[in-house]
């Protein structure tokens, strides 16, 4: 089953029987609709110039305006991804992504002419300890890893160090796009100052803006990359969105982080007490925009034993015995004025 087909699934249960408890919402945008904001009708006419939007990305990420050559310009992770894996396919590169998280990053490999290798994060992050071939390398990993829902450990820092020193053909491709604090997490910091590793990130989450706009911060041995990015550039209107976001809407990520946080916690009260001691990662282990919440129960039992509905594992690609947990459904909103949600 892949998540059309789930989707349509999930509908026909809640539909059939409105009273089960619903944890496999995924949009994070309808959930907070009303949060995103809104362009100016009025601005349509001002340019925007893509290195103003680099240095305001790299200020408000806590990093030196001399960075502003390394920091290219997109219209989001996947198509920053898209324009990486198009490179990768013609230099013979060796690609690793995480088979458990996303399946979207499969699909971009492929579409781009690469077979990647896989490694797992459920239950447990694994890091590739394969020997270098000679050729270059990339491993992709999230910070924090999805669905898993925590930061990268120091342990799992030095196994990526440990990878990477093995070969100077060996690089990272960090997508920190579920990372809504400024800056970003410590341990973010630490491998991007490998210099070897290339750091994603757009709007997408905090802003709850999808493929509009996204900084790619490069090391210096990725300059392969840069007119990839500069030949393909936002459109003039993500532009003055993202000069928007980024001048204007400043605290709208904090406010998404206290939103997520308000769900979850609603979630964890309405859960049954076997499923909540079943979680993988107790609360306070989490990353505070975490809204995706592993279990070790299958979701065929959540469903049949306590009337509740979960994303089974594999859709993310897992080989994993255990099901996902959301908190996006409206039944974990905030009651709003008049009782209603």
């Amino acid at each position: 089953m892949n998540f059309a087909a789930f989707q349509l699934w999930r509908e026909h249960c809640l539909r059939a029987n409105p009273n089960l408890l619903d944890c496999a919402e995924t949009n994070l945008y309808r959930s907070l609709a009303s949060m995103q904001p809104k362009p100016d009708a009025s601005d349509t006419d001002r340019s925007v110039h893509r290195c103003d939007l680099a240095r305001a990305w790299l200020a408000r990420y806590g990093f030196s305006a001399n960075d502003s050559r390394r920091a290219l310009v997109s219209r989001g992770v996947r198509h920053a991804l898209t324009l990486i894996f198009q490179k990768l396919a013609r230099s013979d590169a060796m690609l690793w992504i995480p088979g458990d998280v996303y399946p979207v990053y499969l699909e971009l490999a492929r579409a781009a002419g690469i077979e990647p290798w896989f490694f797992t994060t459920l239950p447990e992050p694994k890091i590739p300890a394969n020997q270098p071939n000679g050729n270059p390398e990339y491993l992709l990993i999230t910070n924090p890893w999805k669905p898993l829902g925590r930061y990268l450990t120091d342990k799992e820092c030095d196994a990526l160090a440990y990878w990477l020193d093995a070969s100077p053909q060996r690089h990272l491709l960090m997508d920190c796009v579920y990372d809504l604090r400024a800056p970003f997490h410590a341990t973010t910091q630490k491998l991007q100052r490998t210099g070897r590793a290339i750091l994603l990130h757009s709007v997408t989450k905090g802003w709850l803006w999808p493929k509009t706009f996204g900084v790619t911060l490069i090391g210096e041995s990725h300059s392969q990359f840069e007119s990839a990015f500069r030949n393909d550039s936002p459109a003039p209107n993500q532009l003055r969105l993202a000069q928007r976001f980024l001048s204007t809407d400043t605290n709208c990520p904090s406010h998404v982080i206290a939103a997520l946080q308000s769900r979850a916690q609603k979630m964890f009260t309405m859960l049954p007490d076997l499923v909540r001691k079943s979680l993988l990662l107790d609360s306070v282990c989490l990353s505070p925009s975490c809204y995706f919440f592993p279990v070790g129960i299958r979701a065929e039992e959540l469903l049949r034993l306590h009337r509740l509905l979960a994303i089974p594992s594999s859709l993310f690609g897992a080989d994993w015995d255990g099901s996902i947990l959301t908190s996006l459904a409206p039944v974990f909103a905030p009651i709003k004025n008049g009782g209603a949600q």
